[in-house]
């Protein structure tokens, strides 16, 4: 009962970890600043877009890392990247110290590297905790990545709207102080308990609704994006922001009432005519053993809907043993891995034409979008409207938010 409650705490904190960790976003805001202070060219100034970028390349780093440490460490130590990175840059664009060129590179690439590793920990965090609704858990938590920029703006607005040093601070102490906020869901993670039929549609409606929520959040953060001279409307605006990323908590609360409430008295009587018969608990906790067991035998084909029964050739049948022996037949598909979520090496993964084909499109795709939300900066700036930047972060942000989250349709058609 309480596990049910947890798991969509854990979902809460990676929305939380997603929404302030996309700080890639909002480089254009200090891009001109930076540039200045270091005194490079605009090529040079590209290439320290470009190593916040390229610190991805090595994200199979975390990957690497989960295999020998807790998740909450991996968590921890994407927060310490973060944090020198974006702390050294902020020392340097306030002058506070000086390094060469080659140093701030290293600081980006460091940074960038420390966005990777959290979307590690959010990935692993919605595989094992929402294995049957895996899909919609990763297209919701992913989608709020972009909408950071937006946040960090209203925050920026709040704080001190003339000083456009104050994104890379930001971005070095935020993601640490989150990572504080999920460090408890992390550590009480519920064990995995297969869910039945019911409870898989139960969930996603349950993702529906936070979706919802999502979309008044992108709603609220567009709207609202104006920058405003009065600090106090500001901390108003980013005041409401929080509220609206606060406001997922109360759905822990009730499904942990609605499993209480069916778990000590709905459970306690049933209604059949004009009175109430008692029902024995011991054997209703029995027949809901029985009935979660032949469940658990049908969950595979819950994690995918294309997934097909294995049929009688040799090349796709295959038998796993249970506990008491008996042999079920195990759900595959077609040349594809074996099942979705397990572990696979990493020697089979390069031999599988749909890693390279996901692949290829993350690395051509995503690249578009960068190179434009990079050089927004540079782009007011050479249409004379350097003061509108904030303003266009805030835009692009909150749309790739929406572009995101629309990734969820699909599945919600399918079902």
């Amino acid at each position: 009962m309480a596990g049910q409650s947890r798991k969509w705490m854990i979902l809460v904190a990676t929305i939380w970890i997603q929404a302030f960790t996309g700080t890639n976003f909002d480089f254009s805001t200090y891009s001109s600043n930076l540039k200045s202070v270091l005194g490079i060219s605009q090529v040079q100034l590209n290439y320290l877009a470009v190593a916040s970028d390229l610190g991805k390349v090595f994200g199979w780093s975390s990957g690497l890392a989960l295999l020998y440490f807790p998740l909450w460490t991996v968590l921890f130590a994407a927060a310490i990247m973060g944090f020198v990175g974006y702390g050294v840059q902020w020392l340097v664009i306030t002058n506070v110290i000086s390094l060469p060129y080659i140093l701030v590179f290293l600081c980006c690439l460091l940074a960038g590297l420390s966005i990777c590793w959290f979307n590690t920990v959010c990935f692993v965090l919605c595989i094992r905790n929402f294995p049957a609704n895996r899909s919609l858990a990763l297209s919701l938590t992913v989608s709020f990545n972009g909408v950071s920029a937006a946040l960090y703006t209203l925050a920026y607005n709040a704080i001190n709207p003339v000083s456009t040093e104050l994104y890379l601070l930001l971005n070095a102490l935020v993601p640490l102080f989150v990572s504080f906020a999920a460090l408890i869901p992390i550590l009480r993670q519920p064990p995995l308990e297969p869910l039945p039929p019911d409870g898989v549609r139960r969930d996603s409606l349950m993702f529906l609704l936070l979706n919802i929520l999502a979309v008044l959040n992108g709603v609220y953060l567009l709207l609202f994006r104006s920058k405003t001279s009065d600090v106090t409307s500001a901390r108003l605006l980013f005041g409401g922001s929080i509220l609206l990323l606060i406001l997922p908590l109360c759905l822990p609360g009730l499904v942990y009432a609605r499993n209480w409430y069916l778990h000590n008295i709905h459970s306690s009587f049933r209604l059949e005519g004009s009175g109430f018969i008692l029902v024995d608990v011991d054997e209703l906790e029995m027949h809901k053993g029985m009935v979660t067991r032949e469940a658990s035998l049908e969950g595979y084909q819950l994690l995918n809907d294309d997934v097909v029964r294995a049929v009688n050739t040799p090349d796709q049948k295959s038998f796993i043993e249970d506990d008491d022996g008996c042999c079920c037949t195990k759900v595959i598909t077609r040349n594809q891995l074996g099942m979705l979520g397990e572990e696979h090496p990493l020697s089979l993964l390069l031999c599988r034409s749909d890693f390279w084909l996901y692949y290829i499109a993350y690395f051509c795709g995503g690249t578009i979008g960068l190179v434009y939300s990079n050089n927004l900066g540079q782009i007011a700036q050479s249409l004379g409207q350097s003061s509108e930047t904030t303003t266009l972060v805030t835009l692009y942000s909150s749309f790739s938010f929406f572009g995101r989250l629309l990734s969820a349709t699909p599945d919600y058609i399918r079902a």
